[in-house]
């Protein structure tokens, strides 16, 4: 896999909960727009700014995009946890408690509860920007 694109409305908003986290800025282009956009996502008049954050062990990107036309129309960003499609993307943490609180103190909210998973995992949900859902995953032990 090459990596995962996240459409956001604020994109300086979803790239520093993204950084809370540990992924690096690694690229970025403002006012991607053109014919051959619009051919790649089937839409007509796109114009788009987006940035690529990467995991600090190199495996894993994300690509955060803002498009600024065509305007989406009906999308909830609050759907719950078992909506269709990707809901959540999960990374693995030390120390969950601060990571939940350096989260929290940009907006994010739990979603569920900081639960001990078997003793094996301490897991959470929690919604950042534009309602992404992040599950934190600290292994015990």
């Amino acid at each position: 896999m090459d990596h995962v694109g996240i459409v956001v409305t604020d994109l300086a908003a979803a790239t520093e909960f993204f950084a809370e986290l540990g992924l690096e800025r690694i690229g970025e282009e403002v006012g991607m727009e053109g014919r051959s956009v619009d051919r790649i996502v089937g839409l007509d008049g796109v114009r788009t700014d987006f940035a690529f954050m990467q995991a600090p062990d190199g495996n894993g990107r994300l690509e955060l995009i803002k498009f600024h036309s065509p305007s989406n129309q009906g999308d909830s960003p609050h759907e719950p946890v078992n909506a269709l499609g990707i809901r959540h993307v999960t990374f693995a943490v030390e120390d969950i408690e601060a990571v939940v609180d350096r989260l929290r103190a940009r907006g994010a909210e739990l979603v569920g509860e900081l639960v001990n998973y078997e003793d094996s995992y301490w897991l959470c949900y929690v919604r950042g920007p534009d309602g992404i859902i992040v599950e934190l995953a600290e292994k015990i032990g």
